[in-house]
């Protein structure tokens, strides 16, 4: 998991709402993901997703069998259903997403038994540092929309005045 906060920081300091996950196999970590949906422009550019395609890609299969996704965000219900898709054995997350988590929060579907593969799932793996980055880069986000507001705000009155 600390390999995924790792990534987690990767994406905050470029501005990226900061989730960070590895896939592990064998001990090795063969995959590496940080959400780079600004930056890409792509809504499915979840750090989740990037580090399971470049985990197949470096296995040269789409069959992660006994591989562990480490997030540190409760997946949502896209990285969830590719967990199952590339059927990762295990998935280890940190912090959970109350609004959008897809297997302790909203919904599960990484253990629906009407699919052909479920995932083991471990939560709460360094839960607090997970969290606590995700709670300074919206904290961080929110002051700087209230002083571009107030900026904002400033530049009109002087507007009105000239």
């Amino acid at each position: 998991m600390r390999e995924a906060l790792v990534e987690a920081e990767k994406a905050y300091a470029l501005g990226e709402v900061p989730v960070g996950a590895v896939v592990v196999l064998d001990g090795l970590v063969i995959g590496r993901g940080h959400n780079l949906r600004e930056i890409l422009k792509d809504s499915s550019a979840h750090a989740e997703m990037l580090a399971l395609r470049e985990a197949a890609a470096q296995q040269g299969d789409w069959r992660l069998s006994g591989a562990v996704l480490y997030s540190t965000l409760e997946p949502c219900p896209m990285c969830a259903g590719a967990l199952v898709q590339f059927r990762v054995k295990t998935l280890v997350y940190g912090a959970v997403d109350p609004k959008a988590g897809a297997i302790d929060s909203v919904i599960d579907v990484v253990r629906q038994p009407r699919f052909n593969h479920r995932v083991e799932v471990v939560s709460g793996v360094l839960e607090e540092e997970c969290r606590s980055v995700l709670q300074k880069f919206f904290r961080e986000l929110r002051v700087k929309k209230s002083a571009g507001e107030m900026a904002e705000l400033v530049e009109g009155a002087r507007l009105e005045i000239e």
